[in-house]
Order: C-alpha cells, then sequence, then structure tokens
C-alpha cells in the first residue's frame, strides 16, 4: 500500500513569555491508503498540532509534509487550499455545522462550493447521510437534532468531497458514551466501506483499540503502541 500521508523530521515550536517551547520534535510518521490510526496522548502532547500540519492549517517550523509523495512544503496558499478541499475530510469536537441549513444543504455545501453540480451534490450529501443513518432527518436544522446527531452530519459533511484523508479531532470527545459509540461506529463503517485513511485523535482507550494502529505522542515524538499497552492508560493520563 502507498503512504497517504507522509511527515518527515517535522518540528513545530512557539515562542511564549520569552521561552521557546518545543511541541513536536523531529516526527517521522506515515499513514497508509485504507489504514486507520489512533493518536493518544494527555493534553498539550501536540496532538491537535500534529494534525492542524498534516491538514495543512499550519506549516512545520521545519520538516517536510507529504500527500501522496508531494511535498507540500514547496506549495503556495492557493495549491494549499486545494489540497484541503480535494484530498483532507476534517472532523472536530464541535460540529459547526452552518445553522441556517438543514442536514443535507450542510452537506451539499462543500460540494457546491467545489464546482460539483446541484442534482450530484444532492444525491452524494443523501448517500452519506442515509450511511449516518440520517435519512428521515435531511430537512432538519441542526437546532433540530441531537449532538450526535449533529456529530453524524458533520462527518458526512467531512466526506462530501470524497477526501483520500479523513482527520478527526476528538470527533466523540463531547458526547456522552452511548452516543459516542453510535457516531464511532457509524464514522468506522463508513471508513471501510469508502476505504479512505483516516488518524483521528482520541482521550477515548476503547475507541483506541478498535483502529488499525496506536500511536501516542511522548516528548514531541510518536510512539507506537500495542493493545496491552493501551490498556493500562495511566501510561499517558
Amino acid at each position: 500500500m502507498n503512504n497517504i500521508l507522509s511527515l518527515r523530521n517535522v518540528s513545530k515550536s512557539f515562542t511564549q513569555g520569552g521561552q521557546n517551547l518545543e511541541i513536536l520534535k523531529g516526527v517521522n510518521f506515515d499513514i497508509k491508503e485504507g489504514e486507520v490510526v489512533a493518536l493518544i496522548g494527555p493534553s498539550g502532547s501536540g496532538k491537535s498540532t500534529l494534525l492542524q500540519i498534516a491538514g495543512l492549517l499550519e506549516q512545520p517550523t521545519n520538516g517536510k509534509v507529504l500527500l501522496h509523495g508531494y511535498d507540500c512544503s514547496e506549495y503556495g496558499d492557493k495549491v494549499r487550499t486545494s489540497l484541503r478541499r480535494d484530498f483532507l475530510g476534517f472532523v472536530y469536537q464541535y460540529h459547526n455545522l452552518l445553522p441556517d441549513f438543514n442536514a443535507l444543504e450542510n452537506v451539499m455545501m462543500p460540494q457546491l462550493i467545489a464546482g460539483k453540480k446541484y442534482s450530484a451534490a444532492q444525491d452524494r450529501a443523501e448517500w452519506l447521510l442515509s450511511k449516518m443513518k440520517l435519512d428521515k432527518r435531511f430537512d432538519h436544522r441542526p437546532a433540530e437534532l441531537s449532538g450526535g446527531e449533529q456529530q453524524r452530519v458533520a462527518i458526512a459533511r467531512a466526506l462530501a468531497n470524497t477526501p483520500k484523508l479523513l482527520l478527526a479531532d476528538e470527533p466523540t470527545g463531547n458526547l456522552d458514551p452511548r452516543t459516542s459509540d453510535i457516531v464511532f461506529e457509524a464514522l468506522m463503517n463508513i471508513i471501510k466501506e469508502t476505504g479512505l485513511a483516516a488518524l483521528v485523535a482520541t482521550h477515548n482507550m476503547e475507541l483506541a483499540k478498535a483502529m488499525n494502529r496506536q500511536v501516542s505522542l511522548k516528548d514531541g515524538k510518536p510512539v507506537e503502541l500495542g493493545i496491552s499497552s493501551i490498556i493500562d492508560s495511566k501510561n499517558f493520563y
């Protein structure tokens, strides 16, 4: 399998109060086609920063981000924006749906912005929402949906433009355990059916165990883990 995402010697530092804070330190990391990777670690360990860099939303201080082997450090803002739109999907802890549009319109919107015809955008939005078991909620606005339903709409929206890589930052972190399980199951089912790769930051050890690989960020670097390691969550929290 080919690498969808490769980080090569990626570092990220910030200056705060006159001090240099190193968040990521020489990260080397790959995700292959169809692979689902759990990214775990305590708050402040750099998970969100790594996702922002992988998603071309932040530039690393040093190092390279490669998508399908193409070095994105060579591209300007316009090309990076196009890559985010066409290649990447994003899911966050908070759904950030457009409140004045219904579920169907929220999933159609990124497709229309990308230039897809209305009928084709509607067909794909209906298919995605049906896969999320929301086929009876097409015409409901976010305020009329439960938290779990809103997050499933957000997942469908993230997949609207058929990305190759999904980046999810605590996608179930704002949900109760039962709703979290429902959303995660829907997410994993559609990932498997579509064959896309995913990098999912999570605090939920049970969810992490269900993914292909588990990686912890320790001292600014990724550490590959086995199932036996993540059962003892005291190693990380």
